[in-house]
């Protein structure tokens, strides 16, 4: 029944057909279509938004605030992931998530509305990126606790294959997101792809209230940690500008190390209060247990390395190789299917033979491999050669990935697998943002130190301001060459200019790749810590 109340203790004393484990087959199918549609509709928003940017700025005249749309969500969801992971432990899980998912169909209404909303003292810029800041708490909520459900319903041995097919979502969204986003822009309007949102979202909402039951938590203390969850944000907030600004100002400035220092002190204060709290949001004797530990730190490692790949292929694709921004995002998608098909085979392997450890270890080396042919790569790189190593890299990626979520749940207490899972979550997503600023800087200086190697006084300064931004390259390159090409020896000139980029590009994105594989090879290491235990069947 949809509001049934069904009393679960998290010790293994309790009644075996009580709690998650009294679902009926039609609570339990029903259940698991209602997050796979859950975690869609969260998934495919992180990838649509991207390809229609563009027409919202132009719209919305706001490119002085273009990266406030991606940070403002990134910011509220990295923080409310742990928030909202632990009150689902407390409080139980089903009202928090319908509430995220009815939240989170909400904020793509005002999304979409963005500058059309009356009575609001805000510019449809501001207003977008207060959307996508609630947006994005709605999207956190969601991915902290469909993960977690899976392994409520569904044993440690068992519990792989699941992780594998809810892995094969968000590949689906990675690989349908950016398309659809730039069909229904050019179609209807950018509004579209927030408005696309409703229908999906109503029809989660529905599936998860007809199906998935309120188990009330026994065993834990209703009491908010509420000094955690300020001091939480306190912490996240100067992380993430102080990263962000770092590729603007350099890593030396005031404002990046003013943040950075901020960001230190609260995460210490933070942890202090932890140790204090009776329900913290993430309870320090998690960090204590060594599978969650080892896990942990590999998940932030991998995700280093994965957003290396997620922000660099593309690069590497229309600038080095000069090839276009369509046939491009054909190409990258070579990426997230082969990881969703992976995730799905190691899933399935887990479950199978409930080892874990060889899985880890292959998975990551693969990954290690992959980046050290990647920065070997240089312009004469032929599309299927380039594909081949995503391929590699997708293999490895989507190997590792379930082995960890798994792991989490297996090693955690049950009362505590929400802030476990919730935990993996977070330290994905500390590892992505650190991964791209450290990575960005690295890029950004390896690029400038040859670019300086042309003799600027051939240059004239606007045509080097223009060479200077390497991500926005490939966008101005065609109105770059098509200006010059009609002055006389302009083609000539313009030819070897772009000749120079090309060797710089490449310059930097080999040296980026190579420290990606870096961060895996510590991955990999990692991993020789793992305890090898037989999965629970129960």
């Amino acid at each position: 029944m949809a509001s049934e109340s069904i009393d679960v203790a998290g010790s293994a004393k309790s009644d075996p057909k009580s709690g998650f484990r009294a679902l009926t087959k039609r609570q339990l199918i029903g259940t698991v279509i209602g997050l796979q549609l859950t975690l869609l509709l969260a998934a495919i928003d992180q990838t649509i938004v991207s390809t229609a940017m563009p027409r919202i700025i132009a719209s919305l005249n706001g490119f002085d605030r273009y990266a406030w749309v991606t940070t403002a969500y990134l910011l509220t969801s990295t923080a409310s992931v742990p928030i909202f992971g632990r009150l689902s432990d407390i409080f139980g899980r089903k009202w928090i998530l319908l509430a995220g998912a009815a939240a989170f169909v909400l904020t793509s209404l005002l999304c979409g509305a963005s500058g059309q909303i009356p009575g609001i003292p805000f510019d449809g810029m501001t207003q977008l990126i207060i959307s996508r800041g609630l947006q994005g708490i709605a999207g956190g909520i969601i991915f902290a606790i469909v993960f977690t459900v899976i392994g409520d319903i569904f044993p440690p041995a068992e519990r792989g294959k699941y992780m594998g097919l809810f892995s094969g979502v968000w590949g689906l969204a990675s690989m349908v997101g950016p398309a659809l986003g730039g069909w229904l822009t050019d179609h209807f309007s950018w509004r579209s792809i927030f408005y696309v949102n409703l229908p999906l979202g109503a029809i989660a909402l529905t599936v998860l209230y007809i199906a998935f039951p309120y188990v009330k938590p026994s065993g834990v203390e209703r009491k908010i940690d509420y000094a955690g969850a300020v001091t939480l944000i306190a912490f996240l907030v100067p992380l993430l500008l102080g990263t962000s600004a770092a590729n603007m100002g350099g890593w030396l400035s005031p404002a990046v190390l003013g943040n950075l220092f901020a960001a230190l002190v609260m995460g210490i204060l933070f942890y202090w209060i932890e140790t204090k709290a009776t329900e913290p949001i993430m309870p320090p004797q998690l960090m204590k247990i060594p599978d969650v530990g080892v896990s942990l730190a590999v998940l932030c490692f991998v995700s280093v390395a994965m957003f290396d790949v997620i922000l660099f292929a593309p690069l590497f694709l229309q600038t080095v190789m000069g090839i276009s921004a369509t046939r491009a995002g054909t190409l990258y998608t070579s990426l997230p299917l082969t990881m969703s098909v992976s995730s799905a085979v190691s899933g399935q392997l887990i479950s199978r033979t409930r080892r874990y450890k060889l899985l880890a270890m292959v998975g990551t080396l693969l990954a290690t491999l992959a980046f050290l042919l990647l920065s070997r790569t240089d312009a004469s790189c032929s599309e299927i050669h380039f594909v081949m190593l995503l391929v590699l890299f997708g293999m490895g990626l989507g190997t590792t990935m379930p082995v960890f979520s798994v792991l989490v749940q297996n090693a955690a207490p049950h009362n505590m697998i929400g802030a476990a899972t919730a935990m993996s979550q977070f330290w994905r997503s500390i590892g992505a943002t650190l991964g791209a600023a450290i990575l960005g800087a690295i890029m950004q200086a390896r690029y400038l130190e040859h670019l300086r190697l042309i003799e600027k006084t051939s240059l004239p300064a606007d045509l080097l301001k223009s060479l200077e931004n390497p991500t926005r390259l490939a966008q101005s390159k065609e109105q770059i060459v098509a200006a010059w090409s009609s002055t006389p020896q302009g083609a000539h000139f313009i030819n070897d200019v772009f000749q120079n980029v090309t060797a710089a590009l490449v310059f930097s994105l080999d040296r980026v790749f190579l420290v990606g594989s870096i961060f895996c090879v510590v991955a990999f290491l990692i991993t020789l810590f793992i305890r090898e235990k037989e999965l629970r069947s129960k």
